[in-house]
């Protein structure tokens, strides 16, 4: 397994592309407090033919996580980690990551005025406890001693469970797994293609058999147009064994894990061909995204491109998005001219971090009571106050990691 071998330095286009993606989903979802925002930036509403920024942010992200799988799994084995250890790791991370998603999906709704405690608090606690349990905490200093890092993961543990027993959604229903939320999606793809990837390591023929399958998957379970019947062509009657099959090991109808897998191709590829001449790296790179936009082509003549129906021409179409990325980023990085992405490389070194720190200013607003200008909330404006937020959200990202707070899963 020697392909995949020089993985000691990080990658910094990945790095880059980790930390744009993070820092555009940081951009979008601070759209809920300002208006008049240009449909092209926004969601689709279900059901549109149409595509906007928002729809692409999450899907770019499953695919950074796929680039991420090899090269970390790799460099476990590299460090002398079991083939064992690494699948405990795998289910450690995904259950990181699916307690998060559940505890930020309840607080979508808010809270009942029961609870005895604000939406905010409830964001404040959640994040800080989020922090103590899965902070990366420091091997000197003050916090040096494994007790401490007990003792406050421990107290980080008895917050989630407080907030857990204690919360009712405004109807009074108690805290419940009803989604995952984001970051739980994201678990699950991980968990699925992390777990394909230790069987069969950096075989590209058996890495792309799998994306096949997850994306025959969502091409026969798509509803298509109206004007070919409105339904999928594997539309069977529910229940069955075939969708509670796909809904046990959380695979949908393989479009959000298709994203992850075609992360890790494109890495193994990266890493097995790095020392090819770039001139053929681009046109080889060139034709796999002519093919991907090529099928998005066609596909969408029989499906609508919709983020929310998880359509083939969606998956095709941010795929060569994704694909054509990072291969931008990667030239940039050779040629010396990735520098101007330098204020925003936080959100790709702690990425988790950063998506959480939105939550305090959330929180505090909400129990302050403090409410933005008229003028800041409409148009570009608006605008303006979303990259502000996200670029003062990114600062403290850096700030707090010098503090030694960076969340590590």
């Amino acid at each position: 397994m020697s392909a995949l071998s020089p993985t000691s330095q990080r990658n910094t286009a990945l790095d880059i592309f980790r930390a744009l993606t993070m820092s555009v989903m940081i951009f979008v979802n601070d759209f809920w407090k300002i208006y008049d925002v240009p449909h092209w930036l926004e969601h689709a509403e279900r059901g549109e033919d149409f595509m906007g920024l928002a729809d692409v942010v999450f899907p770019c992200f499953l695919f950074v996580v796929g680039m991420s799988i090899p090269l970390a799994i790799e460099n476990r084995y590299q460090k002398g980690c079991t083939v064992e250890s690494t699948f405990g790791h795998i289910l450690f991370r995904t259950l990181a990551l699916l307690v998060m998603g559940v505890f930020i999906a309840n607080s979508e709704v808010g809270v009942h005025s029961m609870v005895g405690y604000r939406i905010g608090t409830y964001w404040i606690a959640m994040a800080l406890a989020f922090v103590l349990v899965w902070n990366r905490y420091p091997q000197r200093g003050v916090l040096q001693k494994r007790d401490s890092h007990v003792l406050l993961r421990l107290g980080g543990i008895f917050i989630l469970f407080y907030l857990a027993i204690t919360y009712r959604d405004p109807e009074g229903k108690v805290f419940a797994a009803g989604w995952w939320g984001i970051l739980g999606i994201i678990g699950w793809c991980y968990l699925l293609c992390a777990v394909i990837y230790v069987f069969v390591r950096d075989d590209l023929k058996s890495l792309f058999i799998a994306w096949f399958v997850l994306i025959t998957i969502c091409v026969l379970g798509s509803k298509m147009r109206e004007s070919y019947g409105g339904e999928a062509l594997l539309a069977l009657p529910k229940p069955n064994f075939y969708y509670d099959l796909l809904g046990i090991v959380h695979i949908g109808n393989g479009a959000l894990p298709a994203f992850t897998m075609a992360g890790m191709m494109l890495s193994v590829a990266a890493v097995r061909y790095r020392e090819v001449e770039m001139k053929k790296k681009l046109l080889f790179v060139s034709m796999v995204i002519g093919l991907l936009l090529f099928a998005g082509a066609i596909s969408r003549h029989f499906w609508i491109l919709a983020k929310l129906g998880a359509t083939p021409p969606w998956v095709f179409y941010v795929t060569a998005i994704a694909t054509g990325m990072y291969v931008f980023l990667e030239y940039l990085v050779k040629t010396g001219k990735a520098f101007w992405f330098n204020m925003i490389i936080p959100a790709g070194t702690a990425t988790l971090t950063t998506y959480l720190v939105p939550y305090f200013f959330y929180g505090l607003a909400d129990i302050t009571g403090v409410v933005l200008p008229d003028w800041l909330t409409h148009g570009s404006m608006g605008l303006v106050n979303c990259l502000v937020f996200t670029l003062i959200t990114i600062g403290i990202t850096r700030l707090l990691g010098s503090f030694h707070i960076q969340l590590k899963i």
